[in-house]
């Protein structure tokens, strides 16, 4: 199947104006018996636009629901996107909303609406996308293979995780969300949802290179994160009810400085087997119960998530990190693993977009690419857009990262 790969994500965090307003209102009636009281029902309070999808002649609008119903159930949301004084929109009855038939590359201006049983609110603040032109490749994000199952212990294989354990627990997610296709062997990562929220945190991340390549942070992403604890009204709550906090865990690592190819592949563990360059650890694609956790668990707008620790980490590259893919060119580094090669996004030699055809056991391959400033024929990581997402196994010697 051919279909668009390569989808940028708008991450937004916007201060929610104006709205209606709720409360109650008091009537008296002149009686020498009895006075009455009774509550008025007003529209909504305003939402607020968290995300914004870019895709394929389409925007994918994700928000926030008023902090106030208006004392009645919002019953619909209508999102709106304009350009050249033309208009679409999409109704839905929670986050997110797709809006189709859009213009590749033309800037629309889009807000969201709330209506309850009293009428309309404020329209959110607006937010501008440009929808994207397709990247035609052999996957189909609409209709990726779910990865469940795909973890070996005896030996690597190409679309397959290494691990030096069982499976362990039953996972993070209760249930299947309904980005799970009828299938029952796909899912879209198109219409999955996001935790919500964007939280602020002060990160502190640093690389240096010398006798190794010294990793240092306090674990917290330079980019915002979605609430937790998931809140019970959060509608990803139905599906994942991720209970843990992200709390500040210290990173403090020596990578080899000038890593080199073992002689046999080493499986990864639970926990981290990297570094992104937002600052978050990087977890392999397993969800705990050997399950593909980038389709089971919902996680952030930004793909991260905490464990039972506070450890805030992703399973698969950020599509909130600054290091973007270029058309026609190589994808920029975007963090280190644990055996000291890189991890590159999804595009190699002349901006080919990577499949697990492409790439080795370990979801790598070797090439001339620059390396702080000097170009070398070195091993490196990509990312796919299908599991196992970042890497199967380590093709250099790991470190002991936490």
């Amino acid at each position: 199947m051919k279909n668009m790969i390569g989808t940028a994500i708008l991450t937004l965090t916007v201060a929610a104006c104006g709205g209606g307003s709720s409360g109650s209102l008091a009537t008296t009636t002149s009686s020498s018996t009895s006075t009455s009281t009774s509550t008025s029902v007003t529209v909504p309070g305003t939402p607020a636009i968290s995300q914004i999808k870019a895709g394929d002649a389409s925007l994918t609008i994700n928000f926030n629901p008023p902090s106030s119903n208006g004392g009645a159930a919002i019953t619909s949301y209508l999102a709106t996107c304009v350009a050249n004084g033309s208009a679409r929109t999409a109704n839905a009855v929670s986050s997110p909303v797709l809006i189709s038939g859009l213009t590749n590359g033309t800037t629309y201006t889009c807000n969201v609406v709330a209506t309850n049983s009293a009428g309309n609110s404020l329209a959110s603040p607006s937010v501008s996308a440009s929808p994207v032109a397709s990247v035609v490749t052999g996957v189909d994000p609409a209709k990726l293979p779910v990865g469940d199952g795909k973890f070996t212990r005896s030996a690597p294989a190409v679309g397959y995780v290494y691990t030096c354990y069982s499976a362990v627990g039953s996972g993070g997610a209760t249930s299947k969300g309904p980005w799970f296709n009828s299938d029952g062997v796909t899912w879209s990562s198109l219409s999955k949802i996001s935790v919500q929220g964007a939280v602020s945190w002060v990160s502190s991340f640093a690389v240096t290179l010398g006798s190794n390549l010294g990793i240092s942070g306090n674990g917290l992403p330079s980019t915002p994160t979605g609430k937790f604890p998931i809140a019970s009204t959060d509608p990803a709550y139905a599906y994942d009810r991720n209970p843990n906090s992200i709390q500040t865990a210290t990173i403090a690592w020596g990578l080899p400085a000038n890593p080199t190819v073992a002689a046999s592949p080493t499986c990864t563990g639970l926990g981290a087997i990297g570094v992104l360059l937002d600052g978050a650890r990087l977890y392999n694609a397993d969800d705990g119960a050997n399950r593909d956790a980038v389709a089971w668990e919902v996680q952030d707008a930004c793909q991260g998530h905490p464990e039972r620790t506070g450890q805030y980490h992703h399973h698969s590259i950020s599509s909130c990190l600054s290091q973007k893919d270029q058309a026609g060119q190589h994808s920029p580094l975007v963090g280190y693993i644990a055996d000291g090669f890189g991890i590159y996004g999804n595009q190699g030699e002349n901006g080919k977009a990577m499949t697990n055809a492409d790439l080795d056991e370990c979801h790598g391959h070797t090439h001339a690419i620059t390396v702080n400033g000097v170009t070398v024929n070195q091993y490196h990581y990509h990312q796919t857009k299908e599991f196992p997402y970042t890497v199967g196994c380590f093709k250099g010697t790991p470190v002991t990262i936490h």
